[in-house]
């Protein structure tokens, strides 16, 4: 799923455009038991008890594609009778209205997800009548020709409210404030079926976890039955690790920086694009003979790729690159450059040592004081 099709969903959240026919919920606590659970008709909610629905489905469609954002594609054995894909498309065409495939449900969750403390996981149906769109991107409301049907579950920890003061009204003062038990945001969420060209896609699924280092491998697995990529700071691992045992001793801070110079500039080429930049194994070889890599070290690159990476895997441009910054650290020195602006710095060798050169442009402050530069008397002076 695109950011657009993302976005279109989470504007359903809202009084106007609600269509959400039931809501089912089961709380858990920190010993796995079941607490409680509910199952109602949405639109029979309070007003303001949809309103903090809202904000937690709204959140669980947030996040970084590529990052805390996945889109997962089922294997085809979970497709089968009683595969994972298969249960949840049964689940999905109850209307949440089997109790026992819901209470199943839970099941599977609780056997699977890891945590410790309570959560709420909450489970909502929806059937969205997609309106047609214009070349344009205009909307045609009466030109529908899809109804898009779907689940969202998720998985909310369930935290005692923060001790306090609190003032009360009748007494005209200030007392201890009773601790609640309060829900939070998600912690993991997936919206089942994808919702890809604007169009049902029962054979993938968006997935969100709060921690995009922490995603849950085991949990998507085993109740999904999808595989995970590596995770945002896995693959700067990766990418860091294929990139220094390809160059070995000939990666230089120059070699490092036209790296960071081409990678930009295919960010900048894909930028508006509607997924983010991905580089399988042979991309980025790609990536590192475009900025200068010599074809000896690349003989040694797809065994250090499988060896880091793994031969499958592909890696996120914005995960494996800082755009913003880059930065250079020495033991006692700690050095940032806008992302785009490398070209300032160079390496020079000087009485047999090496030195980095830092172009100044503009103005000079060091501890928040200005520079008055010498530049020009300097010049006069030679």
């Amino acid at each position: 799923m695109y950011k657009s099709e993302v976005s279109e969903i989470k504007k359903l959240f809202t009084p106007k455009n609600c269509a959400i026919t039931r809501i089912c919920g089961c709380y858990v606590d920190g010993e796995k038991n079941k607490k409680a659970t509910f199952k109602e008709p949405f639109l029979s909610l309070p007003e303001e008890d949809m309103f903090k629905y809202f904000e937690i489905f709204r959140k669980s469609l947030s996040g970084q594609p590529g990052k805390n954002q996945l889109n997962l594609e089922f294997p085809l054995s979970t497709e089968m009778e009683g595969g994972t894909q298969n249960f949840l498309l049964n689940l999905r065409d109850s209307k949440l209205k089997d109790d026992a495939l819901l209470e199943q449900f839970y099941d599977r969750i609780i056997e699977n997800y890891d945590y410790v403390g309570n959560y709420l996981i909450l489970v909502i149906h929806d059937a969205y009548d997609v309106p047609g769109k214009t070349k344009d991107g205009i909307e045609m409301e009466d030109a529908s020709d899809e109804v898009y049907e779907y689940i969202l579950t998720t998985i909310c920890p369930v935290n005692l409210s923060k001790p306090g003061l609190s003032y009360n009204a009748e007494e005209n003062n200030f007392t201890n404030r009773l601790r609640d038990w309060v829900v939070d945001m998600p912690d993991k969420a997936f919206l089942f079926p994808a919702f890809n060209d604007r169009r049902t896609d029962i054979h993938s699924l968006l997935y969100y976890s709060k921690d995009a280092e922490l995603l849950g491998g085991n949990f998507a697995f085993n109740l999904l039955g999808c595989e995970l990529p590596l995770s945002a700071g896995n693959q700067k691992d990766a990418f860091t690790a294929i990139i220094e045992n390809t160059l070995e001793e000939t990666c230089s801070i120059e070699a490092v920086k036209n790296i960071h110079e081409k990678l930009n500039e295919m960010v900048e080429e894909h930028k508006d694009e509607p997924e983010p930049l991905s580089l399988d194994k042979n991309e980025v070889k790609k990536l590192l003979a475009g900025s200068g890599v010599s074809n000896e070290k690349l003989e040694k690159f797809d065994d250090r790729f499988d060896e880091d990476a793994g031969d499958d895997t592909t890696l996120i441009a914005n995960n494996v690159m800082n755009r913003k910054s880059f930065d250079v650290k020495t033991p006692d020195v700690v050095i940032k450059v806008k992302g785009d602006k490398t070209n300032l710095l160079q390496t020079k060798i000087i009485d047999g040592r090496e030195f980095l050169v830092i172009a100044l442009e503009g103005d000079v402050e060091v501890n928040g004081i200005t520079i008055k530069r010498s530049v020009e008397n300097e010049e006069e002076e030679l």
